[in-house]
């Protein structure tokens, strides 16, 4: 029996933790995980899931301990997969090194994994404990749990307004409102999210690129909501980004979108969907449904105020990044919060589990939505299972 000490596992888990997050960015569809492996106080080998389609967290830590793997006790934050994918096992590989214990973070709600995992462990005689921060290792993979469990994408609201509350001057002009630190923390958060997403104004208004511009990072799939599509195909969104990669870029249409204007963007590389639900608007659920069936995990709505407020009504807000900037504009301004609004302060979106930082000169309010009730609109279908590519390297 491997050596226990409570103090020595959350130390060990709190290690594969740090670890799981060096894959935040490049393992999407995948889940991130980290592995520890240690011998009474020493560890022996670590590694952790680098980019999808290449080896799990307990193949570069099982081969980094080697034979010092036999006997010792394997720290993983997330259940190892006990089916094959585009790598082998990680459960069967963890009873192959003679593992005597195994420490699981958290369960994975995948369908193929769901309790296999723990099972195969278990029945090779392996010590298994499971739920050692948790909560944790919910945190950390809140995008690829949202997929999992709803079938969509974890969506977060970034948004940005100036002490008085404008997002624009009275002449329309936007940038810069937030610091150079804000603006930075904004691109690594497009580094980190699968997709990127704003409504066509926006596209007409400011002409954004939408890319990642961080050394090294990537520059997210760019969907654009355009019922009529009036997306032009000269728009800088479809320029090649700093690497000079090719952008990906879906726009969500309407039925009475002109099949002119879909020509033009399907020539310029645009990818197309539009809502069979018969609205005129695309349906935001059954969009973010048709990527996640793609493998996106994560989103990063970006505005405007509109589409945020169509976001909001499907209860397809996770989390809101809200800038405040220490600056005065005065006059009119629309919110960064648009649509009808709430009739009643008992139908207003709660904040949970609020934090609020600095952020170089600026405030940065962070909180998960809570709705006051399920969504009335046509976008309540039940969510079907994310269908590809989980936990397939």
């Amino acid at each position: 029996m491997a050596e226990r000490s409570d103090a020595l596992d959350a130390e060990f888990m709190r290690r594969a933790l740090a670890l799981a997050e060096r894959g935040r960015g490049s393992t999407s569809p995948n889940p991130l995980v980290g592995c520890v492996v240690a011998r009474g106080s020493e560890v022996v080998g670590e590694g952790w899931h680098e980019r999808a389609g290449q080896p799990h967290a307990e193949a570069h830590a099982l081969h980094a301990a080697g034979a010092r793997a036999r006997g010792a006790t394997a720290f993983v934050t997330l259940e190892p997969c006990a089916h094959h994918g585009r790598t082998p096992p990680c459960a069967e590989a963890l009873v192959e090194a003679g593992l005597a214990r195994v420490v699981i973070a958290l369960v994975d709600p995948d369908p193929r994994v769901a309790g296999r995992g723990l099972a195969r462990l278990r029945d090779a005689g392996i010590d298994v404990t499971v739920g050692l921060m948790e909560e944790e290792a919910v945190a950390q993979n809140v995008a690829y749990l949202t997929r999992q469990r709803l079938g969509r994408p974890w969506v977060r609201y970034k948004t940005a307004m100036t002490l008085d509350g404008k997002i624009a001057t009275r002449t329309g002009r936007s940038r810069w409102i937030t610091c150079a630190a804000s603006r930075a923390l904004v691109q690594r958060w497009r580094h980190e999210h699968d997709l990127v997403a704003v409504g066509v104004t926006t596209v007409l208004r400011d002409d954004p690129k939408l890319t990642a511009r961080i050394e090294g990072g990537r520059t997210p799939h760019k969907l654009v909501f355009d019922s009529v599509a009036r997306t032009p195909a000269s728009a800088a969104l479809f320029e090649p980004d700093e690497a000079d990669q090719a952008p990906r870029v879906t726009i969500a249409v309407g039925p009475r979108a002109p099949e002119a204007r879909l020509r033009a963007l399907r020539e310029r590389g645009a990818t197309l969907l539009c809502s069979d639900d018969g609205r005129a608007r695309p349906s935001i659920l059954e969009t973010l449904r048709q990527l996640a069936g793609h493998g996106a995990t994560s989103l990063l709505l970006e505005g405007g105020g509109t589409l945020a407020w169509s976001f909001a009504e499907a209860h397809a807000i996770d989390r809101v990044a809200w800038f405040v900037a220490p600056k005065l504009l005065g006059g009119g301004g629309a919110s960064p919060l648009g649509g009808l609004g709430v009739a009643s302060m008992d139908e207003a979106l709660q904040l949970t589990s609020t934090h609020v930082r600095h952020v170089g000169e600026d405030l940065l309010i962070e909180g998960d939505v809570r709705y006051p009730e399920a969504p009335t609109s046509a976008d309540t279908d039940d969510a079907p299972a994310a269908s590809r590519d989980e936990r397939e390297g």
